[in-house]
């Protein structure tokens, strides 16, 4: 191989080497500038949903935004102030029996089971009117949603009409549908449907179910429970009738069985 040739290739050679050293650097360059914008994507995901997460905790949560809505959406066949007198049945009737209740108290589910049908039989026979008054207080005492939510759904199905609020109240309360105290079933919106129908009124009934899911009634559902917290009663289920207090044997307690509901009523009946 002559000189000439020799330095040629070895001229050639340095070439392919600094073409290749270039590439490869070029290569770095962008790998790095890959990286350090993927960081920064990153950061800015990051950042973007701590801010969206506190953004969402700074958000009120749907009681709290019912709690400050300014205007009240009340069920049809109620009336008063903020729509919280509800009252079924004959308006010719006499008598006025006041029941105040608790939608996850066991001990008025009991009740519910035991005198509820008497209670619809003596309202549809004009006996008495019912003005019914609903708690929510043991969402507090056992933290949950479902007091609220299923007076909410008791709305709903007022909005319908009285006779389908105490009938789905009446299945709320039935010993297949109630769960237990600490079981916040009441807040499912689903179950609280699915309850409902067993009520002819409300099964398959659009308004009744969007009413539900949308919250419609849960403004209304607090006024209402504001006014059994300003009423004095302390427990539910609780009675009177024309404001005056309906006990069983024990001249405190509410009559609980169908005998001491009756010789309680009867005897209210007359005074």
């Amino acid at each position: 191989m002559s000189a000439r040739n020799n330095q040629a290739n070895k001229a050639a050679a340095r070439e392919r080497l600094r073409v290749e050293r270039e590439r490869q650097a070029k290569k770095d360059r962008t790998r790095r500038q890959l990286i350090v914008a993927a960081s920064i994507v990153g950061v800015l995901a990051v950042a973007g949903g701590v801010g969206y997460g506190v953004m969402q905790a700074n958000q009120p949560s749907a009681w709290e935004a019912a709690k400050n809505e300014k205007q009240v959406v009340t069920p049809a066949h109620s009336e008063g102030e903020n729509g919280t007198t509800v009252v079924v049945g004959k308006k010719d009737a006499r008598k006025t029996l006041e029941l105040y209740e608790d939608s996850r108290c066991p001990v008025c589910a009991t009740f519910e089971q035991a005198n509820g049908e008497t209670i619809k039989k003596d309202v549809d026979a004009g006996t008495y009117k019912v003005k019914y008054i609903g708690a929510t207080f043991i969402d507090t005492t056992i933290p949950g949603e479902g007091s609220r939510n299923a007076l909410s759904a008791l709305g709903a199905a007022l909005d319908v009409s009285p006779e389908a609020f105490l009938e789905y109240k009446g299945a709320l309360y039935s010993q297949k549908n109630h769960p237990a105290e600490q079981d916040d079933k009441f807040a499912e919106d689903d179950y609280l449907i699915k309850v409902a129908d067993e009520v002819a009124a409300l099964k398959g009934n659009k308004k009744f179910q969007k009413n539900v899911q949308d919250g419609t009634f849960d403004a209304w559902a607090l006024k209402m429970s504001a006014v059994f917290d300003k009423s004095g009663v302390k427990g539910t289920p609780a009675l009177k009738m024309d404001g005056k207090v309906v006990a069983g044997p024990d001249g405190k307690n509410p009559p609980m069985t169908p005998a001491e509901f009756r010789t309680a009523i009867d005897k209210a009946l007359k005074g």
